[in-house]
């Protein structure tokens, strides 16, 4: 691992804490933190150009949000009063796409467009035709499914989209809408899965976040879902990313947990070919039924050892962390003029600033001020 003390002068750049948005420069912009520099890299980790931190991860998966609105308001993300940001203050497709090639220079193999809620963005077929232009890249979208028509998926995958993550929290009606407070229902997201699988956007992947009291009594019925499409039900420990702040340590149901409920009724293997990378950890369904389970335990069991991920908010900002509570603005390099080398210099530089890992469990943890609707998930 290199740890090389560099003599260069860091880049005089903003350092964005909190909510609070001024105009700056037609930019809008996070202004109530101290002007902070970026450390630089070490020459060596600029010269080998990859995206490497301190830690000795490499970035491979940038996640791009391109909106923050959403037509639902989850109970675990968004209050129903947040506000939004304007049009002009978010990446316009022409900067998503110039950001991914760069991405893709730099080592960069998986790209995926988060929001907010993407389909609810005009220029979505723009976006990913502007993505595909990297060569080398796979291209995921996350989507809550509600939007989802065989035209719009068939456009989307001519234009480059490889494949859909869909979430999907209940299947009961009435839960349902008390969960997203919304007028969607389960059988329109059901209806969206059997058309990403009939476009052949797959592998398909669900994710579902399971609240204590909430919905916490439906993995079995959730998994039923991977048995019934032959696809990846993935369950999500609920997260401190919502925007009232008022996430509770006590409505997190553990993976633990959701797999032993799981396991009463159906069993479950091991897979044992899960990428080192990846977020989830997978199971197959031991009396052979098609369909995985996945777990993802942020909470009680954090992956952050082997991290490769980088997010991107639709405003420009470069978090290193999903919990990060610093980022850094690229988009003062986008408009103002700064080269294909430059931006790959910031982003080299913002990497080597990830930290080892969050520390949700530790009665130091910060929440983000921006949720999960703000910064991509």
């Amino acid at each position: 691992m290199l740890r090389i003390s560099s003599p260069r002068t860091p880049l005089p750049l903003k350092l964005f804490k909190a909510s609070a948005i001024d105009t700056q420069n037609t930019l809008r912009v996070r202004t109530n933190s101290a002007i902070e520099p970026l450390p630089c890299a070490p020459e060596a980790i600029r010269a080998a150009r990859r995206m490497m931190d301190s830690h000795g991860r490499t970035i491979l998966d940038l996640r791009i949000s391109i909106t923050d609105r959403c037509n639902f308001r989850c109970v675990y993300c968004m209050e129903p009063d947040v506000q939004f940001q304007p049009p002009e203050a978010l990446l316009s497709p022409e900067e998503i796409a110039r950001l991914a090639k760069v991405a893709g220079s730099l080592g960069v193999r998986k790209i995926r467009i988060t929001g907010g809620e993407p389909t609810l963005h005009p220029k979505l077929e723009e976006i990913i035709a502007g993505i595909r232009q990297t060569p080398d890249i796979e291209i995921a979208m996350i989507t809550n499914g509600s939007l989802l028509t065989r035209e719009k998926l068939a456009r989307w995958k001519r234009a480059g989209l490889d494949r859909i993550t869909i979430s999907i929290d209940s299947v009961r009606s009435d839960r349902f809408s008390k969960v997203t407070r919304s007028t969607t229902t389960p059988d329109d997201v059901l209806s969206g899965i059997e058309m990403c699988i009939a476009e052949g956007l797959t592998p398909l992947k669900l994710n579902a976040v399971l609240v204590r009291d909430v919905n916490d009594d439906e993995a079995v019925q959730l998994t039923g879902l991977a048995r019934r499409f032959g696809l990846e039900m993935r369950f999500i420990e609920y997260m401190p990313l919502d925007s009232a702040h008022a996430w509770d340590a006590t409505k997190v149901v553990s993976a633990r947990e959701t797999r032993e409920a799981i396991e009463a009724i159906f069993p479950l293997t091991p897979t044992n070919t899960d990428d080192p990378h990846s977020t989830a950890r997978t199971y197959r369904f031991t009396d052979g039924s098609p369909g995985h389970i996945g777990f993802i335990a942020p909470v009680s069991e954090p992956f952050c050892g082997q991290c490769s991920r980088l997010r991107l908010t639709a405003d420009g900002n470069v978090r290193p962390c999903l919990f990060s509570t610093k980022e850094w603005s690229v988009m003062h390099l986008l408009r103002g003029g700064a080269s294909d080398n430059e931006i790959a210099d910031f982003l080299i530089d913002v990497t080597w600033t990830k930290l080892a890992g969050h520390n949700i469990s530790a009665p130091t943890f910060v929440q983000p001020q921006r949720p999960m609707s703000a910064v991509g998930g």
